[in-house]
């Protein structure tokens, strides 16, 4: 496994300054919980490129008043990913097709206002290769599927295993006008894919008002994690985004696309017993093999008895 970068070093220094940040003084409690299962299976129905991951996210801070804290590191936020990518076809891909890669991420990011902007800084440290433990996953659930699972040769080319600290940032502001919510953000990504991201969400409804929600890296939809449980009804969300990429570990210089793009939209909505979220993204060509984009389904459901 490859040295620290310098990257590695802010990691380090940027959680220990967040770990400071977290004094003992602020009293804090666990504000909330959300995931988001995506799968391209839930869209296009489909098993390659980026065809699976799971986002969750813990936050602890202060009781929720309906919006940020001004001080970076009272409202923490502990995330994690999980991800697979893989070749259009996993037993025998196709020259020029990307290689596989599972990845596991986990990090610790705050959340405050900056002036008016809602700002999320924090940092992941992402394990890549075998020892993640997803290609034994995947090749159980293909077997209980019956359909064929990552070959040998397959797994053999992967992308290597590593570590690979990260540094990410989000930034944004939200307007409201009526029941509709404009919120552009920009976001900067330094690590494992390092890249400069611009968007757009728009939300439709009051439901996601007043609460925190986070982005789900892969597909760019955004969960509910501290949430108004009182509240009841649907929001309809839409947005896009347009990313410049300058490198990442899971494609080689040669293959990689300069310019990403994103286009999602989905439905949160909540009732006495029961809330969920369903959303679409289409993702665009990420490499130069690559001749079309992909739909990718996100969902999380919860039921109460």
């Amino acid at each position: 496994m490859r040295s620290l970068s310098a990257a590695g070093t802010t990691f380090i220094l940027l959680t220990a300054l967040l770990a400071g940040l977290a004094s003992p003084v602020v009293a804090r409690e666990k504000l909330g919980y959300g995931r988001l299962i995506s799968n391209d299976v839930l869209g296009d129905g489909r098993d390659r490129w980026r065809t699976g991951s799971v986002a969750s996210s813990r936050v602890w801070g202060p009781s929720w008043t309906g919006s940020l804290p001004d001080t970076p590191g009272d409202l923490l936020e502990l995330r994690f990913l999980g991800q697979i990518i893989g070749p259009d076809d996993l037993n025998s891909p196709a020259p020029g097709d990307r290689r596989y890669a599972t990845a596991l991420s986990l990090g610790l990011h705050s959340h405050f206002d900056l002036g008016g902007l809602e700002t999320a800084i924090g940092g992941d440290l992402v394990m890549t290769g075998e020892e993640t433990g997803l290609p034994d996953f995947q090749d159980a659930l293909h077997d209980l599927l019956g359909v064929e699972g990552p070959s040998d040769g397959t797994r053999a080319a992967a992308v290597a295993s590593g570590l690979h600290p990260t540094l990410v940032l989000e930034s944004g502001r939200s307007f409201a006008a009526g029941r509709t919510e404009l919120r552009p953000f920009v976001e900067g990504r330094v690590g494992d894919e390092t890249l400069l991201r611009a968007g757009l969400d728009i939300s439709f409804g009051q439901l996601g008002r007043g609460e925190l929600l986070v982005r789900d890296p892969v597909t760019g939809q955004r969960y509910r994690v501290v949430r108004d449980e009182g509240a009841r009804g649907a929001s309809f969300v839409m947005g896009g985004d347009i990313a410049r990429v300058a490198s990442s570990i899971y494609l080689s210089d040669g293959e990689l696309q300069e310019e990403r793009s994103r286009l999602r939209a989905g439905m949160h909505w909540q009732g006495a017993r029961s809330s969920g979220f369903y959303g679409l993204t289409w993702m665009g060509e990420e490499f130069s093999g690559q001749d079309e984009g992909q739909l990718i389904g996100s969902v999380r459901l919860k039921f109460e008895f």
